[in-house]
């Protein structure tokens, strides 16, 4: 499998390390058939055991790093990875299940690949657990176990997708809402300016009222005034010729007195 899309320089050391052990293995197999002496193949074989052993610890290590650098690529790299890291996989299975097959034609002890694993469980994300070494029942068991967890993946993923979406339409309603609350308020402050604008007018316009009204009223008490001032003039006197009589206020002439006085006398 060619190496036709980039990797980091870290993955693409580790994939020089176990193409260069696939290769030994391939030699290596092919040169256990021209042996004949059946210790030298089981040393032979030891060997190759301990090359697969290296292959798997390799491969542990190349999924390591590709999941390290999952969000560090972009996504069809990262699955063009996993996919060669399977690749890998099932070509060390097909290696293993040719180094069994060696193993019962010499008849010798079955050589155990993966030492002092301890009783421990492996872990559930160990993708590089060799299916030769694992019964069909297991197989079937491993699979839905995985199968269920991608179940529960998913459901939680929905969940989180659900509450995001929840989340987003309440904002979106707040905005909306606190939008149109802004909207109002600027309407109000318009009218409320509008209010001022049209007080002060009326305000200016009942200072012009009220100044006009004081000049009247000033104007018809000096008027009052006057009239009163050539009233009290007159009547303290009469005699003076350089105020105009005013009408209905003037004294009675004398000389018309005097003709009558006469006319009276003559008459006895």
């Amino acid at each position: 499998m060619a190496s036709d899309y980039p990797m980091s320089p870290e993955l693409e050391q580790i994939d020089g390390q176990i193409q260069d052990i696939f290769r030994a293995l391939q030699n290596g197999f092919q040169k256990l058939d021209k042996i004949r002496d059946s210790n030298r193949q089981a040393r032979e074989l030891e060997e190759l055991t301990g090359k697969m052993r290296e292959c798997k610890r390799l491969i542990k290590e190349f999924d390591g790093v590709l999941k390290d650098e999952e969000g560090k690529v972009p996504a069809d790299v990262h699955k063009q990875l996993n996919d060669k890291k399977q690749f890998m996989i099932k070509e060390l299975n097909s290696y293993v299940t040719l180094r069994k097959t060696y193993q019962s034609s010499l008849g010798n002890k079955r050589v155990e690949l993966f030492e002092g694993a301890g009783p421990s469980e492996p872990a559930p994300e160990d993708h590089a657990q060799l299916a030769s070494e694992m019964s069909n029942q297991e197989l079937v068991d491993a699979g839905r176990k995985k199968m269920d967890e991608t179940d529960q993946a998913i459901e939680r993923s929905k969940q989180v997708v659900e509450q995001t979406i929840e989340v987003g339409t309440q904002t979106a309603a707040n905005l909306k809402g606190q939008t149109e609350q802004m909207g109002r308020i600027v309407n109000e402050l318009d009218t409320i300016n509008f209010s001022i604008k049209k007080a002060s007018q009326m305000v200016k316009e009942i200072g012009r009222q009220v100044a006009t009204d004081k000049c009247i009223m000033g104007l018809l008490a000096l008027i009052v005034c006057g009239v009163i001032a050539i009233i009290i003039v007159k009547i303290v006197n009469p005699h003076n010729k350089s105020i105009r009589d005013i009408p209905g206020l003037a004294p009675p002439a004398q000389t018309n007195r005097r003709l009558l006085s006469t006319d009276l006398l003559g008459g006895f």
